[in-house]
C-alpha cells in the first residue's frame, strides 16, 4: 500500500498537463493574431501588454497551485 501514493502523484501531474496543454495551445493560438494587430491600433500596445500580463498571471497561478511531486 505504500507504493500507491508514489504512483498516483506523478500520474496526476501527467494527467493535469495532458488536459491543460490543449487549452493553453488554443489560448495562445487565439492570442497571436491579437498581438500581431493590436500594436497598430490606437492604444493597442497597452491592450497587448495587458493581454500578456493576464496570460502570465493565469499561468503563474496554475503553476503555483499545482501540487509538487515527491
Amino acid at each position: 500500500m505504500t507504493f500507491l501514493p508514489l504512483l498516483i502523484a506523478p500520474l496526476r501531474r501527467v494527467l493535469l498537463v495532458a488536459l491543460l496543454t490543449p487549452a493553453l495551445l488554443l489560448a495562445l493560438t487565439a492570442t497571436v493574431p491579437a498581438l500581431a494587430v493590436l500594436p497598430f491600433l490606437t492604444d493597442g500596445t497597452d491592450r497587448a501588454v495587458r493581454l500578456l500580463w493576464a496570460h502570465n498571471a493565469y499561468l503563474r497561478t496554475l503553476l503555483a497551485t499545482s501540487p509538487p511531486t515527491p
